[in-house]
């Protein structure tokens, strides 16, 4: 299959599912319907681009296919914000556009992406998770505030099984130094969950209890559950994540001026799948080192979830640009593979492969 006709079906792809997805606003709101459906295919390509194109390959071809770029994804963003101006009763376009936002990196218009989308549909307890971590996400250090806390609190209010929220609590009380109601509220949750889920929890538990001075917990009983299966009906199946350290290649440092506000992506992909990241987070190099979780949230597309992975390449890069773009000078750690469940934070090393 040539280039041009893979981008003519990704496109095409594109295009339908964002048709799909705004097909409600069509009457209603036509001018946030188109706004979205030309959102959509360009984060999609955003995405793609983070880890490079089929065209990249070709260096005499790049540079025309530079220039063939368009629209950008800060025009499609600018359309939809004009859209959602003009109409801002439409939660799902708020989303939309919360999700642009953290992808390039800007949390705090996420979050206040995110906060617009739950004025117009507060009880939705998917959005106020979604709205508790891009709190936090946009707070120096991670810190889940006493507001993010009661989204979550409200969330599993409105959906006592709704493990995700249950997970994300027990991640307050670890940041508060609230190891024993950390352990508690993690316990609570364990019997819900199938059994790969469950062992990448208990390995933290195993540190919570630690912390709290508790003795270890006792060992997990055989589960005669499928890999996958879910223990209880119903519910929000629990996505614990991928815990990511990166951290810089001393000596690579010393040697090697960087800006400190050079950006920094931590990508995690399907091991020996397509280039399309799965789990895409945003930082700077000043931020390093770092201790992160990737999660299905730190998916833009919510046809592609981190937890629907066995087996899993991550990698951390510094971009030379700025730009998701892969770019000459762009510096990556040493990629890693790893099958879920993952009990230790997985180590990335930026610069270690430059020495």
């Amino acid at each position: 299959m040539s280039v041009a006709m893979l981008y003519v079906g990704l496109v095409l792809a594109a295009l339908a599912m964002a048709a799909l997805v705004a097909a409600p606003l069509r009457r209603g709101a036509p001018r946030l319907f188109g706004g979205i459906v030309l959102l959509v295919p360009v984060l999609a390509f955003a995405l793609y681009r983070i880890v490079g194109t089929p065209v990249a390959l070709d260096p005499e071809a790049a540079p025309a296919a530079a220039e063939r770029a368009a629209p950008t994804m800060e025009e499609a963003i600018a359309e939809l914000e004009a859209a959602l101006q003009r109409d801002p009763a439409q939660p799902e376009g708020w989303r939309l556009l919360a999700r642009a936002h953290a992808a390039q990196g800007n949390r705090a218009r996420a979050r206040d992406a995110y906060m617009s989308a739950l004025e117009q549909i507060p009880d939705d307890p998917d959005l106020l998770i979604e709205t508790a971590q891009a709190r936090a996400q946009a707070t120096p250090g991670n810190l889940f505030d006493d507001e993010a806390l009661a989204q979550l609190r409200r969330a599993l209010a409105l959906d006592p099984g709704n493990q995700r929220a249950q997970w994300f609590i027990g991640v307050v009380q670890r940041q508060r130094g609230e190891d024993a109601q950390a352990v508690a509220t993690w316990e609570a949750l364990l019997p819900e969950l199938d059994a790969e889920t469950a062992t990448a929890l208990r390995a933290q538990i195993d540190q919570a209890r630690e912390a709290a001075g508790m003795p270890p917990a006792p060992p997990m009983a055989p589960s005669s559950e499928a890999p996958g299966q879910t223990a209880a009906a119903g519910g929000t199946t629990a996505t614990p994540g991928l815990r990511v350290r990166v951290a810089l290649d001393p000596e690579f440092a010393a040697r090697v001026r960087l800006r400190g506000d050079a950006v920094v992506f931590v990508i995690a992909l399907a091991a020996g799948g397509p280039p399309m990241p799965v789990a895409v987070e945003r930082h700077t190099l000043q931020d390093l080192p770092l201790d992160i979780v990737l999660d299905d949230a730190d998916s833009l597309m919510p046809t592609m979830k981190l937890s629907s992975l066995t087996d899993i390449e991550l990698v951390a890069r510094i971009s030379a640009t700025g730009s998701a773009s892969r770019a000459e000078g762009d510096i990556e750690s040493t990629p890693v593979q790893v099958k879920r469940p993952v009990d230790a934070p997985v180590e990335l090393v930026i610069g270690a492969q430059a020495r």
